[in-house]
């Protein structure tokens, strides 16, 4: 189980990813609407605690987000174990915001998932968690069908990442 710290989508670049979880799932890639408890949300984490006092977390990263932010996706990623991911071309802007959230979460005390250290930290929007290699172009075809993607994520939330639940900021 573990806590992040999430820009979340507005209402139109929602449904666009929301849309292209569901054409996996039709091509029989599962995707994070199957996973686990099936209450993901699409999102770009800047932060994953392992440890967090949630009152704590939650007045830290509050002011953070005061703004909109633009990300453009044009690349498909893949981390080990098969996990497959939108790559968004990041500004000074958002590399500032994460390396926020990374100090104001470390000054409640949290314990941060060492993936997300700045510098280390490789921003992502996770489609499917766990992809056979056999599925690889089945998903690369129906991504680059709707790349380049521009998006906008217009708040944040904290997610808990065993039972889906958000906190919105």
């Amino acid at each position: 189980m573990a806590l992040a710290v999430c820009l979340l989508f507005d209402r139109r670049s929602d449904r666009i990813l929301r849309a292209l979880w569901d054409r996996l799932e039709d091509l029989g890639v599962p995707t994070l609407k199957s996973h686990t408890h099936g209450r993901h949300v699409p999102h770009l984490s800047l932060a994953v605690l392992r440890e967090w006092d949630q009152e704590k977390v939650t007045e830290a990263v509050q002011p953070l987000m005061d703004g909109p932010v633009s990300l453009y996706f044009d690349a498909l990623g893949t981390f080990r174990r098969g996990r497959a991911w939108l790559v968004p071309a990041v500004g000074v802007d958002v590399l500032e915001l994460q390396e926020k959230a990374v100090s104001a979460v470390r000054e409640t005390g949290a314990d941060l998932h060492r993936h997300y250290e700045p510098g280390r930290w490789v921003p992502h929007c996770t489609l499917a968690p766990r992809v056979p290699l056999a599925s690889l172009p089945i998903l690369a075809a129906a991504v680059y069908d709707v790349l380049p993607l521009e998006t906008t994520a217009d708040h944040a939330a904290l997610i808990d990442s065993g039972t889906g639940q958000v906190w919105l900021l």
